[in-house]
């Protein structure tokens, strides 16, 4: 199988999720024999913060212009079995409108579903949509499940619609010897996002705050040059893909925390979540709608509503501790790997068909039904 991508970047993972999750796939997918190339816009932030200009299993093309690259990307998409455009891709509509000109089964994967229905919600212009919604794709896949599929289907017209969630890259994320500058009681990685602030001050800094003697590392672009930072807070400003590995394994404990517009929504686990259970680290995380379909809650990782939550999980033993880390790395492994994405992935194409004509559009009713089955994860 050939597939093309037009997406946001995966040369650098400096302030995106998108890059590493696709370097996960890109490599999986070309251990399957499936050959892929990615067109890539390129844009100085991300060029200045490049970290991958190889990818394993992909062609990366690198473009200035919609206008340098028009003439090649429609001629590797009419040689594709398969082209998807992907949410924040910034030439979306241009890519969507190259992908209908060609005999190829179309694709859209939003990697941002909840913060698009949320734009679309509150009638915001959703600059990688296309202006009939998502209507005219033969499939649409969704980084989120749950209710979100079926939001997707009845706000803009997708007619298959199924998730395809977040995974990891064992080679690249998996247990190493700890690195004494990385070392910390608690962790966290993420980039800043406003919504996610109360609950980062109630189960992050509130920990810093209340436990002055511990050491607590975040790693994370995009934050304000006035951010309010605590003493015993150590800031990295970004942490390639490479290093993660390093901070997880260096890590005590870890904290996930979940954007409100995801959280909302549910089902939908992020790229470090996967990532740390496969370090082995134990996992402390924000709570949501089925959390307990990826990870077994209480077993697996822990739940906290609160600052004290999280400091009595700092204060768990640490062979109890260890114990819930290698549960989730288990799991992890078993259950949400880049392999096993892409295993669904093929399944999913492999229902959509190859070639003419394209599917009819199914019945309201049993979109709904399949978005339902859908979202027990993998």
């Amino acid at each position: 199988m050939k597939l093309v991508v037009f997406g946001l970047t995966i040369s650098s993972s400096w302030g995106n999720g998108h890059a590493t999750l696709w370097r996960g796939l890109c490599r999986a997918l070309g251990e399957r024999g499936h050959r892929v190339t990615f067109f890539e816009r390129d844009v100085p932030y991300y060029a200045a913060h490049r970290d991958l200009l190889m990818p394993d299993g992909c062609n990366l093309r690198l473009y200035r212009t919609w206008e340098d690259i028009r003439g090649e990307a429609l001629r590797e998409t009419c040689d594709a079995d398969f082209a998807m455009v992907t949410s924040y891709c910034p030439d979306a509509h241009e890519a969507g409108s190259l992908m209908l000109e060609s005999t190829t089964r179309s694709v859209f994967y939003d990697m941002d579903t909840p913060i698009t229905l949320e734009a679309v919600e509150r009638g915001l212009p959703v600059p990688y949509l296309p202006a009939n919604g998502l209507r005219d794709f033969d499939l649409v896949l969704s980084f989120t499940g749950g209710l979100a599929l079926d939001r997707l289907a009845s706000q803009l017209g997708a007619r298959r619609v199924a998730p395809l969630y977040g995974s990891v890259d064992p080679l690249v994320h998996h247990a190493t010897a700890g690195v004494r500058r990385l070392q910390s009681d608690l962790s966290y990685i993420g980039t800043y996002a406003e919504d996610r602030q109360p609950a980062l001050d109630r189960l992050f800094f509130g920990p810093a705050r209340r436990r002055p003697d511990a050491r607590l590392m975040l790693a994370g672009s995009q934050y304000p040059q006035d951010f309010a930072w605590e003493p015993n807070v150590f800031y990295l400003t970004h942490l390639p893909p490479g290093d993660h590995a390093s901070f997880y394994s260096s890590s005590a404990w870890t904290l996930n925390v979940t954007r409100a517009a995801m959280a909302a929504l549910g089902y939908c686990p992020s790229g470090r979540l996967f990532e740390a259970a496969a370090c082995g680290t134990p996992i402390v995380t924000d709570g949501w709608p089925g959390l307990d379909e990826f990870f077994t809650p209480g077993y697996e990782l822990l739940v906290a509503e609160t600052t004290e939550d999280v400091i009595a999980a700092m204060d768990l033993a640490e062979s109890d501790r260890r114990v819930i880390g290698t549960r989730a790395r288990e799991r992890a492994l078993d259950c949400h790997t880049a392999t096993v994405r892409v295993h669904e992935l093929e399944t999913l194409l492999g229902s959509v068909g190859f070639g003419r004509p394209r599917v009819e559009p199914v019945d309201a009713a049993q979109v709904g039904s399949a978005a339902h089955a859908g979202t027990g994860g993998a």
